[in-house]
């Protein structure tokens, strides 16, 4: 029996328990954490530690926002107690987010992503749209980044080195936005270009951007990524 799998034995043995993996959720662009409340809900209920950020995510530029959410993730998983790997859950601007932050600095204890509607070849929508009353305003520095065009964040990343999963949503709340879209698309995003060079697993969901993660299925399938690396599909 191999070193490392005879102190698995022990430690069970002797009722001493592994450390626990932490979870940093992301909300999206003009959202709150309370939009990641039922994912969080979840994952505490399947035994991972949860960090549920909250960030400004209207008054700054992608670059600002990475540097700001997601120190404050990694601080409040690293100040709990015998955490093992640190995960990321992200809906829509959180993973560009996250991606914007690895293209400068590692993390060491980085497990699994899940990134849920992510504009990573950026959005067709935002080119079309910003010159539309009030786009700015309702979106911020940040959402002006998630185009296709020359300022386009999301192109400028490269592609994933970590474990990723992508949920992407296949149906829209919003025909205004869709119409500019590639179809499928959630209404925010075209199911292709929520797609990266490097992912580790992709799916596609009967959901709208808007709500996708609330919903139990994309919840089920984060889970079964962070636990095993796959969505099973």
């Amino acid at each position: 029996m191999r070193f490392s799998s005879l102190l698995a034995v022990l430690m069970l043995s002797s009722g001493v328990a592994s450390a626990a993996d932490c979870v940093v959720l992301l909300h999206g662009l003009a959202r709150t954490s309370m939009s990641m409340n039922p994912m969080q809900r979840a994952l505490d209920d399947e035994g991972f530690e949860t960090v549920n950020i909250n960030y400004p995510s209207r008054d700054y530029a992608v670059e600002e926002l990475a540097e700001i959410a997601i120190p404050k993730g990694l601080s409040a998983c690293r100040a709990k107690d015998d955490i093992g790997r640190i995960h990321f859950v992200a809906h829509s601007l959180g993973g560009i987010l996250l991606r914007q932050y690895l293209s400068e600095k590692e993390i060491a204890e980085l497990g699994r992503v899940v990134m849920l509607g992510p504009p990573n070849q950026g959005s067709t929508a935002v080119d079309q749209m910003q010159g539309f009353p009030g786009f700015d305003w309702l979106n911020g520095p940040a959402g002006l980044q998630l185009g296709k065009g020359e300022g386009s964040v999301p192109l400028r990343l490269g592609p994933a080195a970590f474990e990723l999963g992508v949920i992407a949503g296949n149906r829209t709340i919003d025909p205004i936005t869709s119409a500019v879209l590639e179809n499928p698309d959630d209404g925010r995003v075209s199911v292709e270009d929520t797609k990266l060079d490097g992912m580790t697993d992709f799916v596609v969901v009967d959901h709208s951007h808007a709500f996708m993660m609330r919903m139990r299925r994309p919840i089920e399938l984060t889970i079964r990524f962070l636990k095993n690396g796959s969505f099973g599909e």
